[in-house]
C-alpha cells in the first residue's frame, strides 16, 4: 500500500459543501460521502482534523450587511458551524471511526472546549477532531480558524475542499477563460487576490510556511489522493 505523504492534516470544508442540491441546510447524502472520504483517510493511519464553515445555515457577514450587529451575526455563524460539526461527526462515526467535536465557545453538554494539548492527544489516539465555532471571536472567518488550528496542532498541510478543481486565475464558473494554476506561492495568492482563503489565513500560513492543497471536494476519493501526495487540484507553497 502506498504510504501517506502526510501524517497529520487539517481539512477545511465550507458549510456550503453540505448543501448539495438543496438551497440551505445539510444534505445527508453529501455529508455521508464526505464522512466516508474522511473515515477512509483516518483508517490509513493519518491523523485528521476538520474545520467546517456554517454558511449553509447562517452567514454572519451577510446578516451584518443587512443591518445586524456584526459581532452578534458572527456568533450566530459560529453556532452554525457547531451544528455542521455535530452532523459530520455523526456521519463519520457510522464508519466505525471515533470522533471528537471541539468548540472554541464552551457548550460542554454538546462538545468539548478547545484545549490544544487534549486535541492533539485525540489525534494521536486516531480520533477525527472536528473544530467548531471558528476561533471563538467575531470578525474572524473559518478560513482563519483553519489556519490557526493547523498551527496549534502542528498539521503538515491544510487541505481546502472547494467546488472547483484547484486555484484559477478567475472564477471558472463565471469566466470560461479562467486557467488553473498548479502551484502558486502564498505571496502570489495575496498579490493577485486569488480566491483560496482570506488574507489573514494566507498570511498566517505564509509566516509559518504551511502548504495548502486546494481541490474539488465533490470528486470522491480526492481527500485520500491529496493525503497520499498524488497530484490533485493546486498547491500553495512558500
Amino acid at each position: 500500500m502506498t504510504q501517506p505523504k502526510y501524517q497529520r492534516v487539517l481539512l477545511k470544508i465550507s458549510g456550503e459543501a453540505l448543501v448539495g442540491s438543496q438551497s440551505f441546510g445539510i444534505d445527508s447524502d453529501i455529508a455521508e460521502t464526505i464522512a466516508h472520504d474522511i473515515a477512509e483517510v483516518s483508517q490509513l493511519g493519518v491523523q485528521i482534523a476538520v474545520v467546517i464553515g456554517g454558511g449553509n445555515i447562517f452567514r454572519g457577514l451577510a446578516a451584518s450587511a443587512r443591518g445586524m450587529d456584526r459581532a452578534t451575526a458572527d456568533y450566530m455563524g459560529m453556532l452554525a458551524t457547531v451544528i455542521n460539526a455535530l452532523a459530520l461527526s455523526d456521519a463519520i462515526e457510522r464508519y466505525d471511526v471515533k470522533t471528537r467535536v471541539v468548540t472554541a465557545i464552551e457548550m460542554r453538554e454538546v462538545a468539548e472546549p478547545f484545549i490544544r494539548r487534549r486535541a492533539i492527544r485525540h489525534l494521536e489516539k486516531g480520533r477525527v477532531v472536528l473544530f467548531g465555532a471558528g476561533t471563538g471571536n467575531p470578525y474572524f472567518s473559518t478560513d482563519t480558524a483553519a489556519a490557526l488550528r493547523a498551527m496549534e496542532i502542528r498539521a503538515e498541510v491544510i487541505l481546502k475542499g472547494t467546488k472547483v478543481d484547484g486555484i484559477f486565475t478567475a472564477d471558472p464558473v463565471l469566466d470560461p477563460t479562467a486557467t488553473r494554476l498548479d502551484t502558486v506561492s502564498h505571496l502570489q495568492v495575496l498579490e493577485q487576490q486569488l480566491k483560496v482563503m482570506d488574507a489573514t489565513a494566507i498570511s498566517l500560513c505564509m509566516d509559518n510556511k504551511l502548504p495548502i492543497v486546494v481541490f474539488n471536494l465533490k470528486t470522491e476519493g480526492n481527500i485520500r489522493r491529496a493525503v497520499l501526495g498524488q497530484t490533485v487540484g493546486s498547491m500553495v507553497t512558500v
